[in-house]
C-alpha cells in the first residue's frame, strides 16, 4: 500500500498560502472526513452483502436448473417409451383404426333419442 493512501489518514495538511483556517474549520474538516469514512464503510458493506446475495441466488438457480433439466430428460424418456408402447399396440387394437368424422360423432337418430323424463313440479 502506498504511503499516504490510507483511508484512515487524518494527518493535517497545511492550508494553501495566504489563508489561515480557524480551529472550527479544522474540526468541521475532521468531522466531514469521519462521516465520509463511515459512509464509505457502509457502502462497501452493502456492496459485499449484495454480491453475497447474488452469489447465493445464482447457486440456487443453478441447482433448480439442473433439477429441471433432469426432469425434462426423464419426461422425454417416458414419452419415448410410451410412444413405443403405443406403436407396438396400434396394430393389435381395432379401436384405433382410422375413422371418418361420421364415426367419431354418430348421427342423431330416433334410436339414440331418449324421451324427456317428466319431473313433477311440487307446489309450495
Amino acid at each position: 500500500m502506498a504511503q499516504g493512501s490510507d483511508s484512515n489518514d487524518t494527518t493535517y495538511k497545511s492550508p494553501s498560502p495566504g489563508s489561515r483556517p480557524s480551529s472550527s474549520d479544522d474540526v468541521k474538516k475532521v468531522m466531514r472526513r469521519e462521516k465520509n469514512r463511515i459512509a464509505a464503510q457502509k457502502s462497501r458493506m452493502r456492496q459485499t452483502q449484495k454480491a453475497d446475495s447474488l452469489h447465493l441466488e445464482s447457486e440456487n438457480l443453478e441447482k433448480e436448473n439442473a433439477a429441471l433439466r433432469k426432469e425434462v430428460k426423464q419426461l422425454t424418456e417416458e414419452a419415448k417409451y410410451l410412444s413405443s408402447v403405443l406403436s407396438s399396440h396400434e396394430p393389435l387394437c381395432t379401436g384405433l383404426a382410422p375413422q371418418t368424422p361420421d364415426l367419431l360423432y354418430p348421427p342423431h337418430h330416433g334410436s339414440y333419442h331418449q324421451p324427456h323424463i317428466a319431473v313433477p313440479h311440487y307446489q309450495h
